[in-house]
Order: C-alpha cells, then sequence, then structure tokens
C-alpha cells in the first residue's frame, strides 16, 4: 500500500496486526477470544472492508485476509495470565503512536478513530441477552 511506503516491513505487519490486538484486549476478562468475540470481530472486520472511510478500504482488506488465523497465533502466544496478558497487549498497542506518526496527518487520523470504534464494537461483543432483553435502549452508566 502506498500510503505505507515511509514504515520497514515490521512496522507495517504491526499497523496490520493492531485490530487483533484490540479484539484481544476487548476479550482480555476471560484471557480469550470467545466463539462469539472471534465471530464478531471476524465479521466486523470484513464489513470494515466496506463500511469504511474509502482511504482505508485497502487496510481492512488486508487484514481482513488472515485475521482468524492471526488472531489464534497471536492469542495462542500470550501469557494465560490475564494481567501480564493485558500488560502484552497493551505494550503491541504503544507502539501504534510511533507508527501513526510516519503516516501522513490525515490518514493517520481516520485509522486512529477508526480503531478506536472497532474496539469499541468488538468489546460490545459479549454484553448478556438479558441484559438487552431487560435494557434495549442504552442507559449510560447500565449498558454503555
Amino acid at each position: 500500500m502506498p500510503v505505507f511506503k515511509d514504515l520497514n516491513q515490521p512496522e507495517r505487519e504491526q499497523l496490520l496486526r493492531f485490530p487483533v490486538y484490540l479484539s484481544l484486549l476487548a476479550a482480555s476478562k476471560d484471557c480469550r477470544l470467545d466463539g462469539a468475540e472471534m465471530h464478531t470481530a471476524i465479521k466486523l472486520t470484513h464489513i470494515k472492508t466496506f463500511s469504511c472511510d474509502p482511504v482505508l478500504a485497502d487496510y481492512y482488506a488486508e487484514v481482513d485476509s488472515n485475521f482468524e488465523a492471526v488472531a489464534t497465533k497471536i492469542s495462542n502466544q500470550l501469557p494465560a495470565d490475564r494481567d501480564a496478558r493485558e500488560f502484552a497487549i497493551k505494550r503491541e498497542l504503544d507502539k501504534l503512536e510511533a507508527i501513526l506518526r510516519k503516516l501522513d496527518k490525515r490518514y493517520a487520523a481516520i485509522l486512529h478513530e477508526s480503531l478506536r470504534s472497532y474496539k469499541d464494537h468488538v468489546s460490545r461483543a459479549h454484553r448478556n441477552v438479558l441484559e438487552y432483553f431487560l435494557f434495549p435502549l442504552p442507559i449510560g452508566g447500565i449498558t454503555d
């Protein structure tokens, strides 16, 4: 992708793994992506290829091409302990800012906002059905 011309190969690969790390962080309560969370993350990544800002279409298409395999591999490599796992994921996510500084400012801002939205959506994937039955509309502090 031309927008990544200023990134070396490890930085490019790291950037493509960010949706995976965000999904794993959202699921860190139980130290793994369960079936519902994995399904939602895969589905969202695929949908993002069509619904994202057009400048991000190539990015999400590349992320989508092997999301499940990369997520499974990374998840298996992370520590099993919840706190250690969360720390390792956050350490990887911290690398995003340095990588974003190498990209075009407009592209970086759009990508940053898109990834924030992605994390928010995936983190809601594992909500309890009863919660939706009792509180079908978002209520501050209860369902959001």
